[in-house]
């Protein structure tokens, strides 16, 4: 990203079609897209163990990559489209379903394939594993509980294969001392509705969980950060990660590529990346008990709010929100993000401290944040458990904005006590055993901060809740390199 030149999925800046010459085979093929089963004509070049797509043959970067495992088949698939012969290509990552402009031409691809498949086995240089799961931290600690043990060795077992685990209502009593990457996935077990083998929410979540680089990429210095956040009644998580640019960003865009993201939202992802040029970066997930999935990627760093206000659609959400900002000398934000999905609009999050010498001064300008946006005030009884809560440290501000309007406005507090937390609990419909069932799962007593959070009519789509929300963020730690 601190080039201008557009990166592709898997990192590579620039792989033009003219540079893979001479080509093992090339040829135009139509190719059925990712989650969006849609078909789309492209130029594809088979080269050693890679098959490259363009959207031409003149192209100067390659639009995606195949790349051909010891475990991976070519074959033919005659019944997915009676119009043409397909023939698929399976891999650790997916199966890619294309068909030739002339039928006659799918045993030519398939024999050229399946010849680079055979050097692959041979070389043996090529991992055809789809282990990418959690690895097992060398300072988990043995528990004395027979029972319990058992429970964690099968949960980090299962981890390590890629495989979700179901079972975690008892946690392992030292959750505090096992790495972050097993806590998150030990706090997705206690979640009620990511307790169904079928769940797609549940498929979702590991397919995000596996796009998150193992500390074994990592350089000296170098950390991966994992952090959960919950509504009060559990029927809502997000999920994030976050990392060194240079480490994260090919797995990413892979995880946007195969959850069938619209290119010209990872090409935005570039643009973006290329004018703030951050540190790091990271992705995240939100989802459900009525379903609902959605992802996108955000940027932890500070920079000035005009190259924040950069990353938004235009509209008159962000100019009152840029105007607003800069009447009450709000220069910077400290995390930027976007939404992935499929259909627009498109939601962007800007996170930035509430200015004010103290607690009231700063309350007082977030309720002003909210009437000036339109947003409901917080309800009374929220709003006097803040109040009376007093909290140490900066207020902040999350504002979520769309072409069409404010979406949300979240009034971010830091270290709520248990009795902040219990009483938001009551009050907003929450089961506290269920809640300390999750932070036990996390190691953790509390919530880093806490969310008293707004979701505009509409922007809910049947699947989110709209209104009033109360939400517990939770730093869940950092991962180092060995």
């Amino acid at each position: 990203m601190a080039s201008k030149k557009k990166i592709n999925k898997y990192g590579d800046v620039k792989v033009s079609a003219a540079s893979l010459h001479p080509f093992d085979k090339d040829g135009m093929m139509t190719k059925q897209g990712g989650s969006f089963k849609s078909w789309n004509k492209r130029y594809f070049i088979l080269k050693d163990r890679y098959l490259y797509y363009y959207k031409t043959s003149k192209d100067t970067t390659f639009t995606g990559r195949i790349d051909l495992e010891t475990n991976s088949v070519a074959r033919e698939e005659p019944t997915i489209k009676k119009v043409s012969k397909v023939f698929s290509i399976s891999t650790s990552r997916r199966v890619f379903n294309m068909y030739p402009d002339k039928p006659e031409e799918v045993k030519p691809w398939l024999d050229a394939i399946n010849k680079a498949i055979e050097r692959t086995k041979l070389g043996g240089g090529l991992h055809g594993s789809s282990e990418t799961g959690l690895q097992r931290s060398d300072n988990i600690q043995t528990n004395s509980n027979p029972q319990t043990n058992h429970q964690q060795q099968q949960i980090i077992k299962q981890e390590n294969r890629g495989e979700p685990h179901m079972d975690s209502t008892h946690p392992p009593a030292a959750a505090s001392d096992m790495s972050p990457r097993v806590r998150l996935s030990l706090a997705k077990g206690v979640v009620n509705f990511l307790k169904e083998q079928e769940s797609k929410v549940l498929e979702f979540w590991q397919i995000w969980s596996e796009s998150i680089p193992l500390k074994e990429d990592l350089t000296s210095g170098m950390a991966v950060e994992f952090h959960v956040a919950t509504s009060a009644d559990m029927q809502k998580l997000t999920w994030r990660t976050s990392g060194p640019q240079n480490i994260f960003i090919q797995k990413m865009v892979d995880f946007f590529w195969n959850v069938g993201a619209p290119e010209s939202e990872i090409d935005r992802l570039n643009d973006v990346g290329a004018l703030i040029n951050p540190i790091k970066i990271g992705s995240w997930i939100d989802m459900s008990a009525k379903g609902g999935m959605d992802g996108g990627w955000f940027f932890p760093v500070d920079m000035p709010l005009k190259l924040a206000v950069e990353s938004a659609d235009a509209g008159e959400a962000v100019r009152k929100f840029a105007e607003w900002a800069e009447t009450h000398g709000i220069q910077s934000i400290y995390t930027v993000g976007r939404d992935m999905g499929a259909a627009p609009p498109r939601q962007t999050e800007m996170r930035m401290k509430v200015p004010g010498p103290d607690f009231t001064e700063q309350l007082s300008l977030a309720m002003d944040a909210f009437e000036t946006f339109g947003f409901p005030p917080i309800p009374d009884n929220a709003y006097r458990i803040l109040k009376e809560s007093n909290p140490e440290g900066q207020l902040s501000l999350s504002v979520i904005t769309s072409s069409e309007g404010f979406v949300r406005l979240g009034l971010l507090a830091p270290f709520p006590s248990t009795n902040t937390v219990l009483s938001l609990c009551s009050i907003s419909g929450g089961n506290q055993e269920e809640m300390a069932a999750f932070e036990a799962s996390l190691g953790k007593d509390c919530p880093s901060y806490v969310e008293y959070q707004y979701l505009m009519k509409g922007f809910g789509y049947g699947v989110y809740k709209e209104g009033f929300d109360i939400v517990f963020h939770y730093i869940v730690g950092e991962e180092y390199s060995q």
